[in-house]
């Protein structure tokens, strides 16, 4: 089977992005298949462009990098632009490329586009359209998108890829819930972010943790520090705490970044630290070598469904999680005894959180095990990447 991917985000573990589209095509290849992405340079990710049409071959996979570059730093209209212009070039591979399954993985949603125009013109089966936010929800309820017209347009258009799709793949079971409810959609399967097991088993023998991190407990947070991820919630809960034992290492990049740092100097907070953007390899090391990780999101109801990298990598490291969502990972917690849920307009919740796992390691420690069980069991990559491959195989005649 050829398996032709559209995802703007892709890269590697050497970039500091999702490897979701880089893991699971390495498993499909392993398993005698062809797969081909479409995708664009993210300031977050390690692809870059000589061209403006660039094709490349990456640890088996045909990479072909159309050159628009995306950065969630970039102004609304511009990023705008990029995603409809890449969607647009991406009709033509759509069009004239060989192959069995299309698979266009969201967002942005405009990414349906090419997978569409498969569907209508070349009456192809095996359309895969792969759901990782609830887009245009999220944009609307953050307030990105105001415009009555354009969002009536955005709410038609998901509607349609719906509607064309073989099969819809979601990233959690909220999600799923949320496109059968409103579109009665039947072919819509949850195939979660994963646990890269095997990934998180090595370790960086060069690695050295920086000299003000020896001797710490290190509480981390790893993605992006963007308008959802409201990362202020987990700063205004580390003001409360005076732990001079422990530090805080936020690793990642986005648009909020600077807000956060000046709250941190405002408050006179000790023992912050932003590391900005570094490959996953190094995010692997740290993550070795924390007590504790955050999950944080902003308290609107479409990112309740969320299926945050972060929280994998954290369960495939053995490291339990603080979070403050109030859908299935705080259910997932409650069942498996894997961290804590807060309240993510309650600071004092976020420090008592901290306090708890910081005074009682056994606690710690027993959810730390519960969490690497979790990775071993419900969220291994393999296993995750066989199921969506079985998935494409019913769907492609």
């Amino acid at each position: 089977m050829h398996i032709l991917i559209f995802y703007q985000y892709f890269g590697t573990s050497k970039g500091g992005w999702s490897t979701r589209m880089y893991e699971m095509p390495k498993k499909w290849i392993e398993a005698g298949h062809k797969v081909s992405i479409v995708t664009s340079p993210y300031d977050k990710s390690d692809i870059k462009a000589k061209g403006f049409i660039d094709k490349q071959l990456i640890d088996g996979i045909e990479v072909i990098v159309v050159n628009l570059k995306q950065s969630n730093k970039h102004a609304l209209l511009y990023r705008a632009f990029t995603f409809i212009s890449f969607s647009i070039v991406s009709i033509y591979f759509a069009l004239t490329r060989k192959y069995d399954v299309i698979l266009c993985s969201s967002g942005p949603i405009t990414v349906g586009l090419p997978g569409l125009f498969a569907k209508l013109f070349r009456r192809k089966k095996g359309f895969v359209f792969e759901v990782r936010d609830l887009w245009p929800d999220g944009a609307v309820q953050l307030g990105l998108i105001k415009n009555k017209r354009i969002v009536q347009l955005a709410y038609h258009f998901e509607k349609l890829c719906y509607d064309k799709a073989d099969l819809v793949v979601t990233c959690s079971e909220g999600m799923t819930a949320s496109i059968v409810d409103r579109f009665h959609k039947k072919n819509v399967l949850t195939i979660s972010n994963a646990c890269d097991n095997l990934f998180f088993e090595e370790r960086d023998p060069m690695f050295e943790l920086p000299v003000w991190a020896k001797g710490k407990k290190i509480f981390i947070y790893t993605g992006s520090l963007g308008l959802m991820d409201d990362c202020i919630q987990l700063l205004k809960g580390i003001a409360l705490v005076n732990i001079p034992s422990a530090i805080f290492v936020f690793i990642g990049e986005g648009k909020e970044r600077k807000a956060l740092e000046d709250f941190v100097k405002a408050q006179n907070i000790e023992g912050v630290f932003f590391m900005g953007l570094i490959p996953k390899t190094e995010v692997r090391s740290w993550l070795q070598h924390a007590y504790v990780a955050f999950v944080t999101f902003g308290n609107i109801p479409m990112l309740q469904t969320s299926s945050p990298n972060k929280m994998f990598d954290a369960f495939a490291a053995g490291v339990p999680i603080i979070q403050s969502t109030k859908g299935w990972i705080r259910q997932l917690l409650e069942e498996n005894s894997c961290g804590l849920s807060v309240d993510p307009e309650s600071p004092a919740a976020m420090a008592g959180a901290i306090n708890q796992l910081m005074n009682d390691p056994a606690l710690r420690n027993k959810m730390a095990t519960a969490a690497k069980h979790l990775a071993l069991t419900d969220f291994d990559r393999a296993v995750l990447a066989e199921r969506y491959l079985n998935a494409m195989l019913l769907i492609k005649n």
